[in-house]
Formats: C-alpha cells, structure tokens, sequence
C-alpha cells in the first residue's frame, strides 16, 4: 500500500508539472526521483508499518476513487442558475451578490463544486451540520432550491487576493503539495488537486478561500466539531500554525482554468 500510495502521488505530479510537490526540506520532487517511492509521503514505510496506516489506506482509496471519477462529477451538476441567481437574495448579505464574500469568516461560494454546496446545504437541514443561522436558512430551502442556487455560484468566479505573508504562504505550500512523514499528514493536493479545484461532491475547492474561513474549519475538524473521518484525521495530527500556513497558502491558489 505504502509503494501504491507512492505512485499515486507521483501521478499527481505527473499530470501537472506546472504543480509539482514540494519535498519536507523545499526540494522540488518531480517523477522518477525515488525508486520504488514517488512523490510526496504518504506514511511511514515497512514492515512494522503495517498496522499504523488505516487513515493513509482510506485516504488513499478515496482520493484515488475520487480522482478518477473528477470527469463524471460534472454529469452530476443540476440545476438551473438563472433561478439560482433570483434565489440567491437570500444569501448576498453574508456570501456578496457572486458569491465572493467580504466577512473573511463566511466562506466564498463562488467556483466552488455545485455538487459541494449542494451535500453542505442537504446538511444544514438536517442538523449533519451545525451553524444556526445557515440552519434556518437551509430549512426552507426544497432540493431544487438547493441545486439551483449551486448551479449559479458554481458558475461565478471567485476573486483571489494576493497573499500578503509570502513566508508563511510558502510553509502552507509545502504542506499542502508535500505533506509531512513526521506528522503523518498526506498531501491535501491528494484530495483537492493541484490547484484546489476539488473533486464533486467530498472534496470541495479550496482555491481562493478567504484563508480566515479555512482555518476556522481546520480547527473545527481537529476539535471534532465538525465531522469528517478524514479531514479530522489530518487536522488532528496539525499544529495551529501549520493550519494557519495551510489556510493562507490556499487563499492564493488560482483555480484551473
């Protein structure tokens, strides 16, 4: 599993060179540098290895399901944007008209999976998730209601600003395209891809996020109050500044194009 795990990630390097890992010490790790080990760590290695890898196994399998699944998650897309955009009046005072919001606390909607919004929206209603204000705006919300308003978010795009502390963005970067053997934290490129376009409907796009939001949410997987077997998984074994480089790295990935 360890040597699949390997692979796995040097594919990910592979198919976009523009995007390659970064190694623990900053070296670039491209396909090929490692015999029998490609990419970026995936958990410790041997024999006596065996048993202390259950999460990298179900990350592993996810990501790899999910990766290849990445062209049929657009075929799942419903809904109708125009009737998104009139339904939206609902939402522009926390998420802005296009869904790029201005509170760095409320996440940005704009680009994000449709399917994504969609299962965040479905838990809201019933209670999977917790926010009490999204609660009571979820309640009155038919799936169709749901699936439309995804659709027009989906379709806007979201602004990405410049990050401002290049040193701790580049800590999050190396984090996020390598990962780290002595946390046993796998790279979140496995999951949310290269640029952070995500993969419908688990793994959200984290491209752009106001890095506020997405360290509040870390946090919230580490202490358990959001659920999430993976993400709890990774964020537990995070310290609050490697969430915090993480998140900020993140808010200056552009999306692909």
């Amino acid at each position: 599993m360890a040597s699949v795990g390997g692979c796995f990630h040097d594919t990910l390097s592979y198919l976009s060179t523009a995007h390659s890992p970064v190694g623990e010490s900053g070296e670039i790790v491209r396909p090929g540098d490692r015999a029998g080990i490609h990419g970026v760590p995936c958990g410790p290695r041997g024999p006596s290895a065996e048993g202390e890898n259950t999460m990298w196994k179900t990350v592993l399998a996810l990501a790899i399901g999910a990766w290849v699944l990445l062209d049929l998650g657009a075929a799942l897309a419903a809904g109708d944007a125009a009737a998104g955009k009139t339904k939206s009046a609902l939402c522009v005072a926390c998420h802005g008209p296009d869904g790029n919001s201005a509170n760095p606390e409320w996440p940005k909607l704009a680009g994000q999976q449709a399917e994504y919004i969609v299962k965040q929206l479905k838990d809201f209603k019933s209670g999977a998730r917790q926010n009490p204000l999204m609660t009571g705006i979820a309640a009155g919300l038919s799936e169709t209601d749901m699936e439309n308003l995804a659709a027009y978010f989906s379709s806007q795009k979201v602004k990405v600003v410049a990050v401002t502390d290049a040193e701790l963005a580049k800590r999050g970067e190396r984090l996020y395209r390598g990962g780290s053997r002595k946390m046993q934290v796998s790279a979140c490129m496995a999951c949310h891809g290269p640029a952070g376009q995500g993969v419908p409907p688990r793994f959200p796009s984290v491209s752009g996020q106001h890095a506020t939001y997405s360290e509040i949410q870390l946090q919230a997987f580490k202490e358990g109050k959001r659920r999430n077997e993976i993400m709890r998984a990774i964020a537990a074994r995070m310290s609050k500044d490697e969430i915090k480089a993480v998140a900020v790295y993140m808010s200056g990935l552009e999306p692909a194009r």
